[in-house]
């Protein structure tokens, strides 16, 4: 994955001409004048990592060979993925850099760790893919941390085609768990936009939604099981799919984010590969008006595996359809809402709830638009992170960010956070394009997920970071919730504290002091560092 930007640099996304030309004329971006810094011109300092706790730690791990200091190795553990963590990088600011990255194999090997960690006072870093789009691996304070990269934890430690579950280790990448699933048949179904590179300890710790959500649900719905190593031992969860015996403590580990402990094993419940995969678009003439056929769908059926519905500008632009961007702009004529509707199952059941969903789709308002923009989408579902790196090459601001809400309060929710971030943003003199759709359906409500691209200006983190506190406001004040599937890292953990109130984020202070009395696991993630 790049140092710098988004996966694989063979992937980059060259922008359009349409693209490119909207960005100068609409949004006044100008083209970069300056190289971005390459990465041994970083200004990295020498870890500060004594004799004694790199021998402490090598010894964890059972060999020096999984403990690196080297400069490259702690540069690409620095910090996640955000537009933010990317700018700061490329301008050389390493101040969050890991003194060491570790690598366990094994549940063992992070207890030792942990305590190699407490008597050296180290604190640790769970890393998976490195996808943090909210500052979840970016620990608060001064004090010296280790990233704890997860990699060789990457097997499959059982299948029970009965039950219809599988085990698997955290640093499992989503595309590696798939092939080892399909080699028995099986598919977990979780497809959000990190797919290529994160890690299912990072689904577990944070929630992550997957663009299919609407037929194989959340990546929380879909765990039985946890193990968590914590610095005071080990804590198992999930003996059977539901219970009654007292509250449920997999929720205490799910969206945890490293900060009660590392998840070392997750079962997940695991569905037959589908024989049949179809995508298809639909035209609204409006956001409501589409949004209201999604509704319908998603409470009283029949429930499409895949559901989404860009508004207006997104579907000008062409955001749904990454590989095709710009393509409408050609036209200049106004392209509605796009929806994406994908079906995945049997051959007879998919061709039966596509049928049922194109009648209720057609009597809300919706127009047929063939499988060529569902195919599109598919095609291009991992894409869009890459073309963010390239409009930071062209000198434009890209950022996402995402709530959730029921669905009385989409309209005013969708509406308030526009209003945020374009008066904010243009305010400080970079007027933005606001761009929504809505990513996940629920039979009580549904996520709203908004692009923001605008000029960088002269001080591109400070333009955003008030822009985000308007949105971050705006998002309480109208019922959302300050994350749907993103997590809280620390840019979201001041609202998130709001939401949870006093006596639930005292509770979980009690749960992290009880877990991690010395408060060595990812300080100020979550919960502000002690």
């Amino acid at each position: 994955m790049l140092w710098n930007g988004w996966g694989d640099p063979a992937k980059a996304a060259p922008l359009p001409e349409t693209v490119t030309g909207l960005l100068r004329d609409w949004l006044g971006v100008t083209a970069r004048t300056t190289a971005p810094l390459a990465l041994e011109q970083l200004p990295v300092p020498e870890p500060r990592l004594d004799a004694a706790a790199h021998q402490a730690l090598a010894t964890a791990v059972h060999g020096t060979e999984h403990v690196r200091t080297d400069a490259e190795t702690r540069v690409r553990h620095t910090r996640g993925k955000s537009t933010p963590d990317l700018l700061r990088i490329r301008h050389g600011d390493v101040d969050d850099l890991p003194e060491a990255v570790v690598l366990p194999a094994d549940h063992d090997d992070v207890l030792a760790v942990l305590r190699a960690c407490a008597d050296h006072g180290l604190a640790l870093v769970p890393f998976g893919g490195g996808t943090s789009v909210v500052g979840g691996l970016a620990p608060a304070g001064k004090r010296p941390f280790v990233a704890l990269d997860l990699r060789r934890m990457n097997r499959l430690l059982d299948l029970d085609p009965v039950s219809r579950t599988a085990t698997l280790q955290p640093g499992l990448r989503a595309p590696e768990a798939e092939e080892l699933l399909a080699g028995h048949g099986f598919t977990l179904g979780h497809f959000p936009q990190s797919y290529e590179w994160a890690t299912l300890g990072g689904f577990a710790a944070t929630r992550s939604s997957g663009q299919a959500s609407a037929g194989y649900g959340r990546f929380d719905e879909m765990v039985l099981g946890l193990t968590l190593a914590t610095p005071e031992g080990t804590l198992d969860t999930g003996r059977a799919p539901r219970s009654a015996a007292g509250p449920d403590l997999r929720q205490l580990v799910l969206g945890s984010e490293g900060a009660f402990g590392v998840i070392t094993s997750v079962t997940v419940r695991i569905r037959p590969r589908p024989q049949a995969r179809r995508y298809e678009g639909w035209r609204f003439a409006d956001f409501d008006t589409g949004a209201a056929a999604l509704r319908r769908l998603a409470q009283d059926g029949p429930r499409p595996t895949v559901l989404r519905l860009s508004d207006e500008t997104e579907t000008l632009i062409g955001l749904a359809q990454p590989d095709a961007i710009g393509s409408a702009l050609d036209g200049g004529q106004d392209a509605g809402c796009l929806a994406v509707v994908g079906f995945e199952g049997t051959e007879e059941d998919t061709a039966l709830r596509r049928e049922q969903a194109a009648a209720v789709l057609a009597a809300s308002g919706g127009t047929p638009l063939g499988d060529a923009p569902g195919q599109r989408w598919a095609e291009g579902r991992y894409s869009a992170p890459y073309l963010r790196d390239s409009l930071l090459d062209a000198g434009a601001f890209a950022e996402t960010l995402e709530t959730a809400t029921f669905w009385s309060r989409v309209p005013g929710l969708y509406a308030a956070v526009r209003d945020a971030l374009t008066g904010t943003l243009t305010e400080a003199g970079t007027p933005p394009l606001v761009m929504c759709h809505i990513s996940h359906v629920y039979e009580n409500g549904a996520s709203l997920y908004f692009t923001v691209v605008s000029a960088q200006g002269e001080d591109p983190l400070a333009h955003w970071t008030r822009a985000k506190h308007a949105a971050n406001e705006a998002i309480l004040a109208a019922g959302g919730t300050i994350s749907h599937h993103h997590g809280v890292g620390t840019d979201h953990r001041d609202w998130y504290l709001r939401e949870a109130g006093d006596l639930g984020v005292a509770a979980l202070h009690a749960v992290k002091r009880r877990l991690d009395p010395a408060g060595l696991l990812n300080p100020g993630v979550l919960l502000p560092a002690d």
